[in-house]
């Protein structure tokens, strides 16, 4: 009987003290959570094939540059979630890239993340993806990205038409 009464203490004592944390957490109003992570890869082919065929996740899109070479695929987990693919280079090696945080309004994530004292790269229209994007560097050096994604953008088009 006493277990049960120290148990049921400690579950209303944690509850109330989870409930006290929550209500005092900064509030991360507008943002949606985590959209992609990107990976520089040795071998984008096989890569791609790694993460469809064996793993069975879907090709999302693809976006290409101007001489028509394969420059993002993006590979749908779930409906919101993406693994953002590019070939590496001597300029990014081959590993993760970044962290990309879907956001829903550009702007005020911008103004919401300053006022934690945190530096951005301007926002700015990524082209291939439709998406508008800023950046912040973690303490690791790893790279945050902010992501808009508008009715446009290829990821918001693969989110819609998730099945």
């Amino acid at each position: 009987m006493r277990g049960l009464v120290l148990f049921v203490a400690g579950i209303l004592v944690g509850s109330a003290v989870q409930a006290g944390l929550a209500q005092s957490a900064p509030s991360n109003t507008g943002i949606v959570g985590m959209n992609h992570v990107g990976i520089a890869a040795a071998n984008l082919d096989d890569t791609v094939a790694f993460y469809t065929q064996k793993m069975g996740f879907k090709e999302a899109f693809r976006t290409r540059n101007e001489q028509g070479q394969t420059q993002l695929v993006f590979i749908q987990t779930n409906r919101n979630t993406f693994i953002e693919l590019a070939q590496a280079t001597a300029q990014r090696p081959a590993g993760f890239t970044h962290v990309g945080i879907h956001v829903e309004k550009m702007p005020e994530a911008v103004k919401l993340f300053q006022s934690r004292g945190l530096m951005f790269t301007e926002p700015r229209l990524s082209v291939p993806v439709g998406s508008t994007q800023a950046s912040i560097t973690d303490p690791n050096g790893l790279r945050v990205e902010l992501t808009e994604l508008p009715p446009a953008s290829l990821q918001r088009k693969a989110m819609d038409a998730w099945r």
